[in-house]
């Protein structure tokens, strides 16, 4: 709760400052507030830019470099402000009734594009204002459903969707720019924007699924780029000819190329995410990472607009890779876990945020001419000189088909090889994730190596990071070779020296609280188990979700015409073998794996008399993020595990 968490680096147009922001927890308020800094990019002390109540966040350069403009929940909405890098107050830009987020200013224009949700049928601000009031001070909050997606990770729809408006630096009313019951940009989660803004601020490009029937948004993933002009108009789809998802368009510094992610097959959220431009005067399109097999995350132009460097999974780190428009073929630029990535105006080095498990995200600049690094934030040096933290170590095992599975090992402070320890064997979630040597405030390993515990974390199929085809190889078989892989990696644990191997437990959340939930159904060789948010019960988990095309593909088809592998791997089959003790944790708010699979699991529990407790949420999602509740769930957690493995 004491780190203060850095983000979003953003480089000023002279390439003399980088503007980022800064968040601290605030655990009596049970909040956290964000902050906007400057340091310079040379090095030297930072400086804060924004005060008081209220959250700022997501800093972009006016192009004189002479404002920055930012998200501010100053006032107790998000609205875009700007403030004045000479001094002054900020002000604000809107004071739209639905509010503003996701601002991004036009590269060479007083332009700037944002977000809002908002009622489409609604044609001004008036109108969604009424609707809103008109919502609230209802007595009545039943809701009529239509079609499907009415409900998405933690929020109902409620009729409204995400929509993209542009406004003039100098104010007046902003423009929406994607009328129609459509999500644009669509929600994309772990993606660079959805949308983007040419340099001039003549024309926008949106990320959008405007598949037929309106309820098919909730079981394709056909994604298509749509370029608008920014003062209104029709939308042009400019991949309509891809059936897979194509999202994150990007302009090159020159305004001639969009550059975006593209996947090639609809319904499979995890296709390799492939790096492509459209060239907008020719209106071709050109792959430039023909042949490489790790996902392309976040990217960003060099100065000359040919050349692109890009994030991307590689054995547990996020390694900078670059491609070029007349040379696409992929190199590694810089090793490490790189969270965040931005190029210097001079192209001669890059802007990232970089971290590790005994590091919290901190800014640095990266020389490209000789991969030099120099340190611009120290947020957290005085506190973590206070702790001891053991690295990563990275250990491989034999693993199904013929694959070598990559585990990251932890040991706890004060770590003797002579003494006996307890451990604790983790199950990332996805199943397309991965354990990453990286700080995390969820499930971070550190807590648990703190506890006094040993802690594995395995890379089985399905992990991102090892290529397409051992990612790929989890589909349709969730329980198989992962669970071998992971049996596999629990052998290992077992054999350490150093550990005592009748005090292992096993915890694991999303796709690992499934796994937890089919250990607990397939093997009793761990003491005590944590399933957080995992299926329990695949049919039924269909129909209660909302993202339909994730397990239309990875159960291969719809449970009443392809029923066979929800039956084959469903955990609810084989809860007649329980024995082992296990805490059950869910939010109310998890419209990804809802609250009856939760309910569930703990009332066969304890109806078989398997010795159980469950954490519940009601203010919670999928995932666990308000300070007072995470505390709680560490407590918990870590006192669970201690009641079978402390003794």
């Amino acid at each position: 709760m004491k780190v203060q968490r850095i983000s979003d680096p953003q480089v000023s147009p002279d390439g003399h400052w980088v503007a980022y922001v800064e968040t601290s927890v605030d655990l009596a308020a049970n909040k956290k507030a964000s902050h906007i800094w400057v340091v310079p990019a040379e090095g030297g002390p930072g400086k804060q830019l924004t005060w008081g109540e209220g959250s700022d966040s997501r800093p972009r350069w006016s192009p004189d470099g002479d404002r920055l403009a930012f998200i501010s929940t100053r006032g107790g909405k998000s609205q875009m402000w700007t403030l004045s890098m000479g001094g002054g107050e900020a002000h604000p830009l809107t004071s739209i009734s639905t509010e503003a987020d996701g601002v991004t200013w036009a590269a060479k224009s007083d332009m700037l594009i944002f977000t809002s949700q908002v009622y489409p049928d609604c044609a001004d601000d008036a109108c969604n204002h009424a609707r809103l009031e008109e919502a609230e001070h209802s007595k009545i909050k039943a809701r009529l459903i239509t079609s499907l997606l009415y409900r998405h990770w933690t929020d109902w729809r409620d009729g409204k969707y995400t929509h993209l408006f542009a406004v003039s630096a100098g104010g007046g009313t902003p423009r929406d720019l994607t009328p129609g019951a459509y999500d644009s940009p669509t929600f994309f989660l772990g993606a660079p924007d959805g949308y983007a803004i040419s340099p001039d601020g003549t024309e926008v490009t949106i990320t959008s699924n405007r598949s037929t029937p309106p309820s098919s948004a909730a079981w394709t993933t056909n994604n298509d780029l749509y370029v608008i002009p920014s003062g209104g108009g029709a939308a042009k789809d400019i991949t309509e000819t891809n059936p897979g998802s194509d999202a994150s368009p990007q302009y090159s510094p020159n305004g001639r190329y969009i550059a975006y992610t593209s996947q090639a097959r609809n319904g499979y959220e995890s296709d390799l995410f492939r790096l492509r431009v459209y060239d907008r005067e020719t209106g071709q399109v050109k792959n430039l990472t023909e042949g490489f097999d790790q996902w392309v995350e976040a990217f960003a132009w060099a100065p000359d607009s040919d050349t692109i460097y890009f994030l991307a999974p590689d054995h547990a780190e996020n390694p900078v890779f670059k491609t070029s428009i007349s040379h696409p073929k992929v190199e590694k630029v810089l090793d490490g876990y790189n969270a965040e990535l931005a190029v210097a105006p001079d192209g001669k080095s890059l802007i990232v945020g970089r971290t590790t498990l005994t590091m919290p995200e901190e800014i640095f600049r990266a020389s490209l001419a000789d991969g030099s690094l120099v340190q611009l934030t120290h947020a957290n040096v005085g506190l973590l000189s206070e702790l001891d933290m053991n690295p990563g170590e990275s250990v491989t095992t034999p693993g199904a088909l013929g694959a070598e599975v990559q585990s990251l090992l932890l040991k706890p402070p004060g770590f003797d090889p002579a003494k006996k320890y307890p451990a604790i064997f983790l199950i990332h979630g996805g199943p397309q994730g991965a354990w990453e040597d990286a700080w995390g405030y969820r499930w971070n390993p550190q807590m648990f190596a703190a506890h006094g515990y040993v802690v594995l974390m395995t890379n089985p199929h399905g992990s991102t990071g090892y290529g397409q085809k051992f990612l790929e190889e989890i589909s349709g078989d969730w329980g198989g070779a992962c669970y071998q892989d992971l049996m596999a990696a629990a052998d290992y644990l077992e054999r350490l020296p150093y550990v005592d191997k009748d005090r292992i437990g096993a915890a694991g959340a999303s796709f690992g609280g499934f796994m937890i939930n089919w250990i607990a159904g397939h093997t009793t060789r761990f003491k005590v188990l944590v399933s957080h948010d995992g299926p329990y019960d695949q049919r039924s988990m269909y129909g209660e979700t909302e993202e339909l095309w994730f397990p239309e593909w990875e159960f291969k088809g719809l449970p009443w015409e392809k029923g066979s592998l929800y039956e084959k791997w469903s955990p609810s089959n084989f809860v007649q073998n329980i024995q082992t003790p296990m805490l059950v944790v869910e939010g109310e708010l998890d419209f990804r794996v809802p609250n009856g699979q939760a309910f569930q699991l703990f009332s066969a529990l304890e109806r078989r008399g398997v010795p159980s407790k469950m954490l519940y949420f009601p203010d919670e999602g999928h995932w666990v993020n308000k300070p007072q509740n995470s505390q709680l769930w560490y407590n918990t957690v870590l006192g669970w595990l201690d009641e079978y493995l402390k003794p």
